[in-house]
């Protein structure tokens, strides 16, 4: 009878081990959370005025107004190939000009009425895939995408951005203008050209 008592309480004195083990480790599993910081969705078209830095706001008025003026020119009309080229940031800050020609591509691209092809950028994924395709011998001669059937760009989208900085005791006056081209890549012509003018100032 001692003995049975005793494994009894040796088995007792084993579960509360293990559960007090399997308490631990699910306490020190469970992530922290800090309420320092409160976040929340906000308006993603909504005016942005945090600093006079550029910003999204920025950034889609300057998408907006040269998608607007692209769309409505007649160089568009028989739905054209177009790559997108540089935009050099004569600015005195960072601007992520390649964000800026995403959008404007994206809307672009989304109307139907232009073809992107690679940009200079991106051809080294797409020759990188044609010759796995046709150089690994992994794949069945029907359906490879064939080497030497690529589309080329009739029209090259490419541009630049500057600013001016203005600055008193009590006051700072950006100027920004974004100027986008497009070329005839055969010939070099500029077949479409607009600007968008941006000013921003804040006081103290």
């Amino acid at each position: 009878m001692k003995t049975i008592s005793s494994l009894s309480k040796s088995c007792v004195m084993l579960v509360l081990v293990c559960a007090s083990l399997s308490a631990c480790q699910t306490k020190l599993s469970q992530p922290t959370v800090s309420l320092a910081r409160q976040t929340s969705y906000g308006d993603n078209k909504a005016v942005e005025t945090v600093t006079n830095e550029f910003g999204s706001t920025d950034l889609q008025m300057i998408a907006e107004k040269m998608v607007g003026s692209l769309l409505e020119d007649p160089v568009l009309a028989n739905r054209p190939t177009m790559t997108l080229a540089g935009v050099r940031n004569k600015t005195s800050e960072y601007i992520d000009t390649k964000s800026i020609m995403n959008s404007i591509q994206t809307a672009l691209v989304k109307s139907r009425k232009v073809k992107f092809t690679r940009s200079a950028d991106e051809m080294q994924q797409g020759v990188d895939e044609l010759q796995r395709q046709n150089q690994s011998g992994l794949y069945k001669a029907q359906g490879k995408a064939k080497i030497g059937n690529m589309t080329a760009a009739k029209y090259s989208l490419e541009g630049e951005i500057v600013s001016i900085v203005k600055q008193s005791a009590n006051t700072k006056d950006v100027f920004y203008k974004m100027t986008l081209k497009l070329y005839d890549v055969e010939d070099g012509s500029i077949e479409w050209q607009d600007e968008k003018e941006i000013r921003k100032t804040s006081k103290r």
